[in-house]
C-alpha cells in the first residue's frame, strides 16, 4: 500500500513539474487582454514558429475602425526596426513576419490604433519569437514520453531513498537508462531537426536544455556507481533532487540561438 502511495506521489510531482516547465518556458505564447477606448481585445502572440513559413500575426478586432501595424527586427542586432501595416480580413487584423533560419529570432511589437489612440500589445518590451525546423512526431512523441518517464522513475527513486531499508537498484538503473535514451539520444535528434545541430551544450555551447540533461545524467551515473556504498541511497536522493531541479528550469530557456553576425542574409528590409 505504501508503494502505491509513493508511486502516486511521484506521478503527481512529475505532472506538476512538466506543467510548470511548459507554462513558464520562453516559448509559451504571450497571452493577454487589452482595452482600447473601452473596446476589449484578447490576443495571443507566438514565441516560436516553424522556419519553413512566415508567422502570421492575427488579432481579433471586430471593430472596423481599429487599425494596426507591426515593427520588427532580428534579435540581438543593431538593425533599424522594419514596419508592417496590418491588413483587415473580416474581423481579423493580419500581418506576416518573415520566416527565419533555424534558431533565428525576431523581436516584434504589435500596435493597435483607434481614433488616434495607440497601444502596444506587449507594452514597452518586444515579444521574441524563435524559428525552428519541424520535428517529426515519430521522434518528438517518444522523446517526450521517455524523458518524462525518466523523471517519474527518478522522483520515485528519490522517495524510495528516504527509507532506511531502501532498495533503489532497479529504479536507479531505469532512471539512468530512460534519461540517456530520452534526453541524450532522442533529445539530440530533436535538436538536429529543430535547430540543425545535434549537441549545443558543453563543450560546444551554452544551450541550457542540453546542459541540464547532461548534469542530470552525470548525477545518475554517479548514483549508479555509488549505490552499493554504505550511504549509497543518499547519492540516489541527490541525483533525484538534481534531476527535479533541472526539470524545473523552464524548457528552452537559454536555448539555441542563431548568431546573425556570422551569416549573411540578403534583402532583409530596414525601414525605420
Amino acid at each position: 500500500m505504501k508503494n502505491i502511495v509513493l508511486w502516486f506521489l511521484a506521478l503527481f510531482i512529475t505532472l506538476f513539474a512538466s506543467l510548470y516547465q511548459r507554462i513558464t518556458g520562453p516559448t509559451h505564447p504571450y497571452r493577454a487582454k487589452a482595452e482600447l477606448d473601452d473596446i476589449k481585445i484578447s490576443y495571443k502572440l507566438a514565441k516560436t514558429h516553424e522556419s519553413s513559413k512566415d508567422y502570421k500575426i492575427r488579432i481579433d478586432a471586430p471593430n472596423p475602425d481599429i487599425e494596426g501595424y507591426v515593427i520588427y527586427k532580428r534579435h540581438n542586432t543593431d538593425e533599424l526596426w522594419s514596419k508592417l501595416h496590418m491588413s483587415r480580413k473580416e474581423n481579423m487584423l493580419v500581418a506576416a513576419l518573415p520566416r527565419q533560419p533555424c534558431a533565428g529570432k525576431l523581436d516584434y511589437k504589435v500596435f493597435l490604433i483607434h481614433r488616434g489612440k495607440e497601444i502596444s500589445l506587449s507594452g514597452k518590451n518586444p515579444v521574441i519569437i524563435r524559428f525552428k525546423g519541424r520535428v517529426p512526431l515519430t521522434i518528438l512523441t517518444p522523446h517526450i514520453i521517455i524523458i518524462f518517464t525518466a523523471l517519474l522513475f527518478s522522483t520515485r527513486a528519490g522517495l524510495e531513498a528516504l527509507k532506511n531499508d531502501a532498495d533503489t537498484r532497479k529504479l536507479t538503473i531505469l532512471s539512468t537508462i530512460f534519461l540517456f535514451i530520452g534526453g541524450i539520444v532522442l533529445g539530440s535528434i530533436v535538436q538536429k531537426f529543430a535547430f540543425g545541430s545535434i549537441w549545443t551544450g558543453i563543450p560546444f555551447g551554452t544551450d541550457l536544455t542540453d546542459n541540464k540533461t547532461l548534469i542530470a545524467l552525470t548525477a545518475w551515473i554517479a548514483a549508479l556507481i555509488a549505490r552499493r556504498r554504505r550511504h549509497g541511497r543518499f547519492w540516489v536522493l541527490g541525483a533525484s533532487i538534481i534531476t527535479l531541479l533541472a526539470f524545473s528550469i523552464p524548457h528552452s530557456l537559454l536555448g539555441s540561438e542563431l548568431d546573425y553576425s556570422k551569416i549573411k542574409i540578403l534583402a532583409f528590409p530596414q525601414k525605420a
